[in-house]
């Protein structure tokens, strides 16, 4: 009995290979692009435009709205810090928005209630201060908000109270 096995030691087509090789250097170069282009973006990210209003109340009490901020900031990097501006060795009050003693707290002395519960600030995102508790309701009292990832004051106002 006679064998009539044709051999064949090729195991892929060049055309075949060539196309292979070519769709790994495209996914590959894809690839490279999209990382490189994540890495520019974050760079060329741009400092949030905020504005706020400030409210003094009659009873004790201050609101700080975000009136207007053209993107989302994350509250674990928002530092606040409310001080008295004639005494700067003064007591101050500081802390972070996340904090779970500020965000969506009732009834602390400084409070943070986020509007649309998107755990961000946003425009329409508000704190509430009791002015008399921390002891801020003689004198001249200031509240800033600082984004710590960025190093960006993004406001620092005066609270003024209402007298009766």
């Amino acid at each position: 009995m006679e064998n009539n096995l044709v051999r064949d030691d090729e195991a892929v087509s060049p055309v075949i290979a060539t196309v292979l090789l070519l769709a790994i250097t495209v996914m590959l170069s894809s690839m490279v692009f999209v990382m490189i282009q994540g890495a520019i973006n974050s760079v060329e990210k741009s400092e949030p435009d905020l504005t706020v209003s400030v409210k003094g109340l009659s009873n004790g009490f201050h609101v700080v709205r975000i009136t207007s901020l053209d993107q989302a900031l994350d509250p674990a990097r928002l530092e606040f810090q409310i001080y008295d501006t004639n005494n700067l060795n003064a007591m101050k009050h500081t802390g972070f928005v996340d904090d779970p003693e500020i965000y969506g707290a009732v009834g602390n002395n400084v409070s943070f209630h986020d509007r649309d519960a998107g755990y961000s600030v946003t425009q329409g995102d508000y704190f509430v201060i009791d002015s008399e508790a921390i002891g801020a309701k003689g004198g001249t009292w200031s509240m800033k908000l600082i984004d710590q990832s960025s190093g960006v004051l993004l406001f620092d106002v005066t609270l003024v109270l209402i007298e009766d």
